[in-house]
């Protein structure tokens, strides 16, 4: 049975640069950080939640050569989505973040669902900072998509 999602890959451009941007801009603690012959395992968490791991992987194996340079263009474009990160007051995260150098492409803006910014790590992947708030099928009637 499965019990819960405990891993995601996030594409990056730089292992070091990107594990640097995690934990001492963003405020996740450090995980396993291994190399194993080429290959090198590194993962940082939330230190709220470390039963979710972010591996941050440099495109290559196990892509096969065609999709590691799909995953690096879109990291170059910034077209990649990072996910999602609850924060509990979206505009001072956003101005305590902004003040460290990060990327915004979209400054905190009202939604039904609560206020929301959009970021870029440093790999160019963005990333949705949500404040959420509680909200009904009503309160999205009419939003445009």
């Amino acid at each position: 049975m499965i019990t819960n999602v405990s891993l995601q890959t996030v594409w990056v451009t730089d292992v070091d640069a990107a594990k640097d941007f995690y934990v001492n801009t963003l405020g996740f603690a450090e995980g396993d950080d291994v190399t194993m012959g080429d290959f090198r395992w590194c993962t940082v968490h939330h230190p709220g939640q470390p039963d979710l791991e972010l591996a941050l992987m440099v495109p290559g194996p196990p892509l096969d050569d065609e999709d590691a340079l799909f995953v690096r263009r879109a990291l170059a474009k910034g077209s990649m989505s990072g996910g999602g990160l609850r924060v509990d007051d979206c505009r001072s995260t956003y101005d305590e973040l902004k003040a460290k150098g990060v990327d915004f492409v979209q400054e905190p803006s009202d939604r039904p669902y609560g206020v929301e910014a959009v970021m870029r790590d440093n790999s160019g992947n963005w990333w949705v900072l949500v404040e959420p708030k509680e909200y009904s099928q009503a309160d999205l009637e009419g939003q445009s998509s």
